[in-house]
């Protein structure tokens, strides 16, 4: 477990080889290896090389060729797991349960029954009136046509 900015990432210590790892995919930028608390075998974290701390701080590019690193990984380790259902899961932020502040996607096989759950729709959420879903709605369309915004810029 890291904290936000403190110093030391397990991450980039497995990166540079300070650290045992079972690695299952690298190229220049990415690399994925099996986690050491799978919620089932197979369970894989595909990070980048570089020290991201969250979703917010990584480059557009990086961001899109790890995803295209899950997306060729998933099949593969569906295959070799056995089974049928896969999970993405990106935690950002200490309040979406980040706990290892080096971005990385989980990607979890899954099966019927094992236990794990992101339950969707959320238990506790509230069905808004339509209006409030259209007013945040405009309120982002407005946010992404701002000339004044900051773009992302590719590395």
């Amino acid at each position: 477990m890291t904290t936000p900015s403190a110093g030391h990432c397990i991450f980039c210590d497995i990166i540079q080889g300070g650290a045992e790892v079972s690695m299952c995919y690298e190229d220049s930028v990415a690399l994925a290896f099996m986690d050491i608390q799978p919620v089932n075998a197979g369970h894989t974290l595909v990070v980048p090389r570089n020290h991201y701390e969250s979703f917010l701080d990584l480059p557009h590019d990086v961001g899109m060729h790890l995803f295209e690193v899950a997306m060729e990984i998933a099949p593969v380790v569906r295959r070799v797991s056995g089974l049928e259902g896969t999970n993405l899961i990106i935690s950002s932020g200490a309040e979406a349960g980040q706990d290892v502040y080096h971005f990385h996607i989980h990607l979890i096989p899954r099966r019927a029954g094992d236990g794990f759950d992101v339950p969707l729709p959320f238990a506790g959420s509230v069905m808004p009136e339509r209006t409030q879903l259209d007013a945040m709605a405009a309120r982002i369309i407005a946010q992404l046509r701002d000339p004044m915004r900051a773009k992302v810029v590719a590395v």
